[in-house]
């Protein structure tokens, strides 16, 4: 117990210590927080009228972020696989840093989801026992399933490997016997809950868009290419604020995972629109008013178009050994760009234009209220707030900086 509460202590006492950078960071992440306290206030006190949701598009931008989250998260295996997959002594030390990640973001998504329910307090009803959780014919629950699996496993793989480093016991040659099959068990997890929330999007009948099989296919190309994008960010800001080692052949592994993954995605939209554009039955109703609009209602246009080059361009640049290797210029503005390019893509693509048409021929548009996108950015805050400490905490006992002292042996006291 002693030496928990010393864990605990010394990895926060570390995590809130910095320089001039981190601590403007932290109060960047502060003012949304702050702001985002006022506004969820607001809407769990008055409900989701306080949204863009209309009875057209019943989906907010809270689902639309939830979605992209999981991307985020299962493409945290990337870096877990290689290092027990193919014994990389240098990814393998960096494995904790992935499952943060994962841990963090799914985390983030049921919070998306909590914000999406309008009535979360009311969430018991799904526990067995209690309520019912309507098992195995809702899509929703298979969702809360892995989830909530895919946050446990990450979570236990964090806490043994930082708690035992701390300790001095960890030794990545000798591990338990219960935790190896968890790691792996956690990697084969990490695409289920990709596949099952395309899943629950395909279950709705009267949703055309949605209705393909590629779609879990998209989703995994997307995870691929933006989730590594951020955790090259957050390797390449590790490497050159603290003392952690990173050699550039991990990033080149990364960088080589999201131009595969976005050649797979353009693949996927171009058998996308072609499959659907090239019948022009009445299912390419939804793909033609995101393309080109309809009767004046252009909003998604520029968002699609624009989206669609921006990942197009990145793919063509990751071609050139040159943006690959320029770790302190242009590869980070290519994983920006990667990062919120797919997250874009989910409200203004995926989401939004999938509602229309209606099954009474009415196109809408959606238009996010000030409170909504202010709950979005505080949701954002607190996970990047949360990204941040619990990657500090960890960068410290990695690079020895943290660990347990044992206290000096007392003098025996003579009387």
């Amino acid at each position: 117990m002693k030496k928990a509460w010393s864990f605990a202590r010394d990895i926060s006492l570390y995590a809130i210590k910095g320089g001039p950078f981190f601590y403007a960071w932290m109060l960047f992440l502060f003012f949304f927080i702050l702001v985002g306290l006022y506004t969820s206030y607001r809407q769990f006190s008055e409900g989701l009228i306080l949204t863009g949701a209309t009875d057209q598009i019943p989906l907010e931008m809270f689902f639309a972020n939830f979605v992209f989250t999981a991307h985020v998260a299962a493409a945290a295996v990337l870096v877990v696989a290689p290092g027990y997959f193919y014994h990389r002594k240098d990814i393998k030390e960096l494995a904790v840093i992935g499952e943060i990640i994962a841990m963090v973001f799914v985390a983030t998504g049921i919070t998306f989801i909590l914000y999406h329910m309008g009535r979360p307090d009311r969430l018991f009803h799904m526990i067995p026992g209690i309520g019912f959780l309507n098992f195995p014919n809702s899509m929703l629950v298979y969702d809360t399933i892995v989830l909530n699996v895919y946050l446990l496993l990450n979570l236990t793989g964090v806490v043994y490997i930082l708690y035992n480093k701390y300790v001095g016991t960890f030794d990545s040659k000798h591990l338990a016997r219960w935790f190896t099959p968890i790691v792996y068990l956690a990697i084969a997890w990490g695409p289920l809950i990709h596949i099952v929330t395309a899943f629950v999007l395909a279950s709705n009948a009267r949703m055309v868009p949605w209705a393909t099989a590629v779609l879990p296919f998209g989703f995994l190309s997307m995870a691929g290419a933006s989730g590594p994008a951020l955790i090259i960010l957050i390797f390449l800001l590790t490497r050159k604020y603290s003392k952690l080692q990173i050699n550039d052949s991990i990033i080149d592994l990364l960088t080589t995972i999201i131009a595969w993954s976005l050649g797979i995605l353009m693949l996927v939209f171009a058998a996308e629109i072609f499959s659907v554009l090239y019948s022009s039955t009445e299912h390419a109703a939804s793909l033609k008013y995101t393309m080109f609009g309809h009767n004046g209602l252009n909003k998604y246009v520029p968002w699609f178009w624009g989206d669609i080059g921006t990942l197009i361009g990145c793919f063509i640049a990751l071609l050139f050994p040159g943006v690959r290797r320029s770790y302190n210029f242009w590869l980070p503005i290519v994983c920006l760009l990667v990062f919120f390019g797919v997250l874009v893509e989910k409200p203004m693509v995926l989401v939004f234009p999938a509602f229309s048409p209606s099954p009474l021929g009415e196109y809408t548009e959606y238009h996010t209220t000030l409170i909504e996108f202010l709950n979005v950015l505080f949701i954002w805050a607190v996970a990047f707030l949360w990204l941040t400490l619990i990657i500090k905490g960890a960068i410290g006992i990695l690079t020895g900086e943290v660990r347990y002292r044992k206290s000096p042996p007392r003098k025996a006291v003579q009387h």
